[in-house]
């Protein structure tokens, strides 16, 4: 199945070895098909998300959220989200 918009998103992982404490920020992408969101290590399905939202936090970057059953899940973006947002909210208008 194609998925049919992508959004890229990104973790950052602080590690901490010795004296020095290193900072690793892996780039990610999600997915959204016609019934569910996947991402790195979660697959949600369509009907298990309430809304998606996002909050500027500075700059070019924000945070994206799911709001699902299992809890709201966030995902650091660069630049605003909306096209993949709007995508979800007419795949579910639709339905």
């Amino acid at each position: 199945m194609k998925w049919i918009a992508i959004q890229s998103y990104y973790k950052v992982e602080r590690v901490l070895s010795g004296i020095e404490m290193k900072t690793i920020k892996e780039d990610r992408s999600m997915y959204l098909y016609v019934n569910k969101i996947v991402t790195a290590h979660r697959e949600f399905a369509i009907e298990d998300i309430h809304d998606l939202s996002f909050r500027r936090m500075g700059g070019d970057e924000g945070l994206l959220y799911l709001h699902t059953q299992q809890g709201v899940f966030s995902y650091n973006v660069h630049g605003d989200p909306q096209a993949f947002i709007a995508m979800y909210k007419e795949l579910t208008l639709s339905s």
